[in-house]
C-alpha cells in the first residue's frame, strides 16, 4: 500500500540529464528515487571540456545539434533555453564565465558544476525529496498496469514514471555503456544504431607517422563518395592513428555515419586558409628570391614544421635535393595544390573509449512534442545522449542534457512551475 499521494519518478541514470531530471523532478513536488551503477553522480560531467565543463554555450542557433528531427530539437531548446541553464546554475552558486559565448564556471573546474549538483541532491534528499541509489545497476525495466517496475540486483522499485537518462556508448571507463538502448528497445522503441562521435579519425596515408605531434590551423573538407559533405575550421593534431583536434572532431559523426553505409570518405586540408590557390602560388614565387640556394625542407622554412614540409614536398613529387632555383613552374602549382588540399583516405573513427558522444539512439518522432514523454509507452520519458541527437563541440551536447533533463523531470513530475526554473 502507498504511504504518499505524490507521484513516483524512477530516474535511470545520474549524468547530467539525470542529474538535472531528478532535481527538476523533485523540485516539482515528486518522490524521486535516483538510480546510478557508479558509485557516485556525474563522473561522465568530470572530464567534460579537458576538465573545465564547457556547459553551454551563447549561439544556440540549430546547426549546432544533428538530429534526424531538427525541429523537435528546436521546441526543447526553446521551452528551457540557455538562458534558463545559466539562472539554474547561477542560483546553485556558479559564477558564469563567457569565453566567446562558451560558458564556464569561473573556477575552470567540471567539478564545480558536478559538486553545486551533487550539493542540491543531497539536499533534496535530506528532505526526502530524493533517495540516492548509487552503486546500483539497473536489470531491467517493465511496465505492470499503470505502475513501472525497475528490477536491481536486491530490489524492484516500483514508480508512476520512469525518466531512462543512461547515456550512451561513448567513454565507457565512466560507467556509460549504453544500458538505455537496452531498456528503451525492450520497451518498444526504435534505436537508430549508435555511433562514435566528437572523436578522431583514422587515416591510411604510410605518411601519417611523420606528421605525428603537430598542430596546425587549418580548413577541414570532408568529402563523401567525391562530394563534399561540410567544412569545419580550427587547430588539426596530427597522430599516429590520422587526424585529430575539435575541427576533426565535428565532422566525424559523419565519418561514423558514412562508413557505416559502405561510402568512401576523404579529409582535405587546406593549411592556408586565408589565401587563394592563385595568392598562394604567387607567395612562393615571389619567395624565390631569398629561397632560391635553399634546398628541401629549408625552402618552406618559417611556413611549416620541418616534418610537415617534408611531407608536403615529397606529395608534390619535389625531390629534396633539389634547390629552389631548380624547381619548375609546374613544381611551384603542385606544391600548392597540397598546400590547399592535403589529402587523407578515412577508413574509421576511433571506438567509444575515444569519443564524446555518439551519434544515433531512439528518434525524437518517438516522444509526444517536447515532453520528452515516450509516444508509445506513457509515464516514460527519455533524456540526454540516449536520444537521436548529438551536438557539436562547444557545450551544446550539455545543453541538450540540461534542457531535455529538465523537462523531462517537470513532465515526469506531472506538472510545470516556472519558478522552479
Amino acid at each position: 500500500m502507498r504511504k504518499t499521494n505524490r507521484k513516483r519518478v524512477i530516474v535511470v541514470g545520474g549524468g547530467a540529464s539525470g542529474l538535472m531530471a531528478a532535481i527538476t523532478a523533485a523540485r516539482q513536488g515528486a518522490q524521486v528515487v535516483l538510480t546510478e551503477k557508479n558509485r557516485q553522480a556525474g563522473n561522465k560531467l568530470l572530464v567534460t571540456g579537458n576538465g573545465r565543463c564547457n556547459f553551454s554555450n551563447r549561439d544556440q542557433r540549430l546547426i549546432h545539434y544533428r538530429s534526424g528531427h531538427p525541429e523537435r530539437v528546436q521546441a526543447v531548446l526553446e521551452a528551457f533555453s540557455m538562458e534558463d541553464t545559466v539562472a539554474f546554475f547561477e542560483n546553485l552558486g556558479i559564477f558564469v564565465k563567457d569565453r566567446r559565448g562558451y560558458l564556464y564556471p569561473n573556477s575552470g573546474q567540471a567539478s564545480s558544476i558536478v559538486d553545486v549538483l551533487r550539493l542540491e541532491v543531497q539536499r533534496l534528499a535530506g528532505e526526502r525529496r530524493i533517495k540516492e541509489a548509487y552503486n546500483t545497476e539497473v536489470l531491467g525495466i517493465e511496465k505492470a498496469g499503470n505502475v513501472f517496475l525497475v528490477r536491481t540486483e536486491g530490489w524492484t522499485y516500483e514508480g508512476d514514471a520512469v525518466i531512462l537518462a543512461c547515456g550512451s556508448e561513448a567513454a565507457p571507463k565512466t560507467g556509460s555503456t549504453g544500458d538505455g538502448y537496452r531498456f528503451a528497445g525492450s520497451l518498444g522503441h526504435q534505436v537508430i544504431p549508435p555511433l562514435p562521435a566528437l572523436t578522431g579519425l583514422y587515416a591510411g596515408e604510410n605518411d601519417r607517422g611523420t606528421l605525428a605531434g603537430i598542430r596546425m590551423d587549418a580548413k577541414v573538407t570532408l568529402r563523401i563518395d567525391g562530394s563534399v559533405c561540410t567544412e569545419e575550421e580550427g587547430e588539426v593534431q596530427f597522430a599516429s592513428y590520422g587526424l585529430s583536434g575539435i575541427p576533426v572532431f565535428q565532422v566525424s559523426r559523419y565519418v561514423s555515419r558514412a562508413l557505416e553505409a559502405g561510402s568512401k570518405c576523404t579529409v582535405e586540408l587546406d593549411l592556408c586558409p586565408g589565401y587563394t590557390l592563385q595568392e598562394l602560388t604567387a607567395l612562393l614565387i615571389k619567395k624565390e628570391a631569398y629561397t632560391g640556394a635553399r634546398k628541401g625542407t629549408n625552402i618552406l622554412l618559417g611556413m611549416y614544421p620541418e616534418k610537415l614540409s617534408r611531407v608536403l614536398l615529397e606529395r608534390a613529387g619535389i625531390s629534396l635535393k633539389k634547390s629552389r632555383k631548380e624547381w619548375r613552374e609546374a613544381d611551384v602549382r603542385r606544391l600548392s595544390e597540397q598546400m590547399k588540399k592535403l589529402s587523407f583516405h578515412i577508413f574509421g573513427c576511433r571506438g567509444y573509449e575515444q569519443a564524446q558522444v555518439c551519434t544515433g539512439g531512439v528518434p525524437l518522432s518517438e516522444l509526444t512534442g517536447s515532453s520528452m514523454e515516450s509516444a508509445l509507452v506513457p509515464g516514460l520519458y527519455l533524456a540526454g545522449e540516449l536520444l537521436d541527437v548529438d551536438g557539436a563541440c562547444g557545450g551544446y551536447n550539455l545543453q541538450w542534457a540540461w534542457s531535455s533533463g529538465y523537462l523531462a523531470g517537470v513532465h515526469a513530475a506531472g506538472r510545470q512551475n516556472e519558478e522552479q526554473k
